[in-house]
């Protein structure tokens, strides 16, 4: 009896230079390993490709048009069934690779490495792993902005641009007594203990 063909792992990618596209686009598709479903040359075309046919893993060019990966990545974090990410970008200081991993992706290969350092890393994110290379990642884990959720970032951005607690409310759809209990977790976790600061830091960390 034949043995049954193994299952290929279904791979979307996003790049903004069309020579790159091009090439890594012939590496994947000659690969038994994976099957290339969707690629764009902009964030917003590989939003719209993965939300129609899901794929498990998705490779991003970190300065793909419009959105960018960093924007690209925390939309995609948020939705439901959405790819494993591999950011594909150059890191010469490590700073793309800890703002990659804030931004919820589950891989980094950097631009200059061998191409089959890319296919393994793809491997391995789809079989569930965290690809990285070593970073300090303690400044990461100490800044507050990277422990809010989605709802406390769009509530802080809401205060700092003047909203009351009553427009809060309203804007969130929550009473102003639950806006009154949201703003008193995000400040605890900001380490501040005023509007005015929340909204200082909230500029700051910009």
């Amino acid at each position: 009896m034949p043995s049954a063909t193994p299952h290929r792992i279904d791979l979307a990618l996003a790049e903004g230079n069309p020579l790159v596209l091009s090439a890594l686009s012939e590496v994947f598709e000659k690969d038994a390993r994976f099957s290339l479903v969707a690629t764009s040359s902009t964030a917003e075309g590989f939003l719209g490709a993965v939300m129609r046919v899901p794929v498990l893993v998705g490779i991003i060019d970190w300065t793909i048009p419009q959105l960018g990966g960093q924007k690209l990545a925390e939309v995609l974090r948020d939705q439901e069934g959405a790819p494993r990410l591999v950011i594909y970008a150059e890191d010469p200081t490590g700073s793309v690779t800890l703002k990659a991993m804030a931004a919820g992706a589950a891989g980094f290969v950097d631009r200059k490495s061998p191409v089959e350092r890319l296919l393994e890393t793809c491997l391995d994110v789809a079989a569930g792993k965290m690809v990285f290379p070593f970073v300090d990642v303690r400044g990461l884990q100490s800044d507050p902005i990277h422990q809010l959720t989605r709802r406390e970032k769009a509530l802080l951005e809401a205060l700092a641009n003047g909203l009351t607690n009553k427009e809060l409310g309203r804007d969130f759809d929550i009473s102003t007594n639950t806006v009154k209990y949201h703003l008193s977790n995000l400040f605890e976790k900001l380490g501040v203990t005023s509007r005015t600061q929340a909204i200082a830091f909230y500029f700051k960390s910009r």
